[in-house]
């Protein structure tokens, strides 16, 4: 690895924050954390998982994980206290308990110790965040909170195809979408999106159907999302998921791009359910022929280095990456559906390496930069 570190530079003690588990010490991805460790050990980076309940601030030492490849085994042990602490509490529900909170809080806070990505995103704030700004306004479909059955009734006039997403929704659970088709006896279709495949619910009119979104919905807050029909291989839509991070410089940069098919029967990208892996290239040469894709390539990086530079104003956070997922609609144009604070594993080996080494790398920046 190049951590691009100068030669006998002080390297940053750097802590991967999580949550303490009953049975397992810590909650998290471990695949991910013993990668992050080897390469930290390589690159002479002092590094180690720690836990909200075990961050004591005010110690000189706190007790934290590392992994020892020999035996196989983890390994609790003293640690010092970190310069830059990397956020991977892996559920909204862990971060927003009251003791997280105040110790992310503490942390924010703290003259000598640098958070980055303190919060998972709320799906509503960013695209009031992404609204304010001309430069970025262009790539929103419209985006409403889902009130009432009047309100969708509009929404469907003026978009008879529409997403229904949770504000704080995950990997695609709990996605709907609706069409109006007019000329139907039974004109209103709502899919839902279960775990592996989406189930289909018609009905005449829209009481009926804002019962059954009520139904699944819950106590779960939804944003209602003007649906853009996108460009598709096979018959199923694909779209682009980039990921942005800041390098050693300090500034948001593309670590990769690559592109995610949807399941045969299911009515987003994601590979839980059912997507695959694409090259982004290969197919967008199949739809756009070579220079048309080379340049929606183009203007999708720039999209999103403008986006991921809106969203780090909008918030009033420290970032240092994001996952975004951008849709290419058939005429060619990009559009911003979602982005992702805690981003999952890119498979992509280049990019998989790439976003390993940026997490070094702008941990050195936000230490040189103090």
């Amino acid at each position: 690895m190049s951590a691009n570190a100068e030669p006998n530079s002080t390297r940053p003690t750097i802590a991967i924050l999580t949550v303490d588990d009953d049975k397992l010490f810590f909650r998290g991805n471990r695949d991910n954390f013993m990668d992050l460790l080897k390469l930290g050990k390589e690159a002479g980076y002092p590094i180690y998982i720690v836990t909200a309940k075990d961050l004591k601030l005010s110690a000189k030492k706190v007790i934290g994980y590392t992994f020892d490849f020999e035996q196989k085994v983890w390994v609790q042990q003293w640690f010092p206290l970190p310069n830059v602490i990397y956020n991977r509490i892996p559920l909204r529900e862990d971060e927003l308990a009251p003791s997280v909170q105040r110790k992310i809080d503490e942390c924010l806070k703290h003259p000598n110790i640098r958070i980055f990505n303190p919060y998972f995103f709320n799906k509503w704030n960013l695209f009031e965040w992404l609204r304010k700004s001309k430069t970025t306004r262009p790539f929103i479909p419209l985006t409403r909170r889902m009130t009432s059955s009047t309100e969708l009734g509009k929404q469907l006039l003026k978009h008879p195809f529409l997403f229904l997403k949770p504000e704080s929704g995950k990997a695609g659970a709990g996605i709907m979408t609706i069409k109006y088709q007019p000329a139907k006896p039974l004109p209103f279709k709502l899919q839902i999106q279960n775990k592996k495949k989406s189930s289909t619910y018609r009905c005449a009119t829209i009481g009926k159907l804002w019962a059954r979104i009520k139904k699944e919905a819950g106590s779960m807050r939804y944003i209602v999302q003007q649906g853009i029909e996108l460009v598709s291989t096979n018959r199923r839509p694909y779209d682009l998921r980039v990921l942005v991070q800041k390098n050693q410089k300090g500034q948001w940069d593309i670590s990769g791009v690559g592109a995610r098919v949807a399941g045969s029967s299911s009515i987003t990208t994601h590979v839980p359910r059912g997507g695959s892996i694409e090259d982004p290239v290969k197919l967008l040469e199949a739809s756009f022929g070579p220079e048309g894709s080379k340049r929606i390539l183009v203007r999708a990086k720039n999209t999103a280095l403008l986006i991921a530079r809106q969203i780090e104003r909008g918030s009033g956070y420290l970032l240092g990456e994001m996952s975004m997922d951008l849709g290419i609609d058939q005429q060619g144009g990009v559009w911003f559906f979602e982005a992702n604070s805690k981003p999952m594993k890119f498979d992509e080996p280049h990019i998989r390496k790439r976003s390993l080494e940026r997490i070094f790398q702008y941990s050195h920046f936000l230490v040189k930069a103090k």
